[in-house]
């Protein structure tokens, strides 16, 4: 079997085993507490996934878009209590709107690059934190905003696993999405942003554009993951949608795993959502996870800047004997060669030989 038929075969059989783990999980966990943590991952996963549009395709790092979640959940819970729409309605609702919001946002965001536009998605979440504070009267305030179950009839236990699956399917959509872009003309353009956004430009990539579009399907699914949790956990409070180590949580996941690759911000995902039920549930109300991701911020910039999954891939290319550059043919396939040059030479002859007769009758 050829070697690129055997890595697909492995790609396959990696992907189903994972895929069946993943929804198998439910069945399989311990107690609702570590169902709970698992629908947390998988939280993460969405949020790191949806933010990768932007870092992944452009090479924009924005530690905003914790204003593009806690929209997406304080939307939803506002439709549902002010407006009285259904639970799910509001919040597909809720991320067209938080999409919308996103297209003045990201026009004189991404008119600036680099430190300012770090800097710029910064003062986003910053902004929203103060708005949703001081506008007590209509988002609770600092005592919270409680979220009407879309499922009061089920237990706890039902209820996680629910969720589960609705988390499971808003990260398949968003995965699908992402790779879809990945291998589309829109996404070659965005390639070209990330690795020289001025030559991109000069050789007539609409570049703003590009980034405007992706900016804004990003804060949309980012919105549809703050909505789900806030369907989900059912208590919002603008502290905590509106944090800045949400979007750095975001930025650390997806460089972790990959920023360049599918599964990269979904690996990520696994081991720092894990380690940091870890920490809380270890450690309490200090602060320890803090210093853990810190740290692990610290390591993966130093030793694995693209990531674990490009740095495993290298690992695996060290010690994979190297390709020959001369292609093996057997016996039959050289003979058969050796015929058809043959033939080909003979009728190369035949037609020169044909095409030079007239002009000796001539002479």
């Amino acid at each position: 079997m050829p070697s690129v038929s055997k890595v697909f075969v492995a790609k396959v059989v990696v992907f189903a085993a994972c895929a069946a783990a993943l929804l198998t999980f439910p069945s399989w966990a311990a107690n609702p507490y570590i169902l709970s943590a698992g629908i947390v991952v998988l939280s993460y996963a969405v949020l790191s996934t949806s933010w990768n549009f932007v870092g992944g395709f452009t090479g924009y790092i924005s530690l905003g878009h914790a204003a593009w979640f806690g929209l997406g959940a304080y939307g939803t819970a506002l439709l549902i209590t002010k407006m009285e729409l259904s639970s799910f309605v509001a919040w597909a609702v809720a991320g067209v709107l938080v999409a919308i919001f996103a297209i003045p946002v990201g026009w004189a965001a991404l008119r600036v690059r680099g430190a300012s536009f770090v800097i710029v998605s910064i003062a986003l979440v910053l902004i929203m934190l103060l708005v949703f504070q001081s506008w007590s009267d209509f988002t609770g305030g600092s005592n919270g905003l409680v979220v009407p179950r879309p499922f009061p009839d089920m237990l706890r236990p039902e209820h996680h696993e629910t969720f589960f699956y609705l988390f499971a399917a808003l990260l398949a959509v968003t995965l699908l999405c992402w790779w879809l872009i990945d291998r589309s003309r829109f996404g070659m353009g965005l390639k070209a942003i990330r690795e020289d956004e001025d030559k991109a430009e000069a050789l007539g990539i609409p570049t703003y554009s590009y980034k405007l579009v992706v900016y804004v399907v990003s804060a949309f699914f980012t919105a549809l993951g703050g909505g789900m949790y806030a369907l989900w956990f059912g208590d919002l409070d603008p502290v905590f949608q509106f944090s800045i180590l949400i979007g750095s949580y975001m930025v650390l996941m997806a460089l972790l795993g990959g920023v360049r690759q599918l599964y990269g911000p979904l690996l990520g995902a696994l081991i720092v959502g894990t380690a940091l039920e870890y920490f809380k549930l270890e450690f309490g109300d200090t602060q320890f996870h803090l210093v853990a991701t810190g740290l692990l911020l610290g390591v993966v910039v130093l030793f694995m800047p693209d990531g674990i999954i490009p740095a495993g891939m290298k690992l695996v290319d060290r010690f994979t004997p190297e390709r020959s550059s001369i292609r093996e043919m057997t016996a039959a396939q050289l003979l058969e060669r050796d015929e058809e040059e043959t033939s080909e030479r003979a009728d190369r002859h035949t037609a020169a030989t044909g095409a030079a007769t007239p002009e000796r009758t001539k002479r």
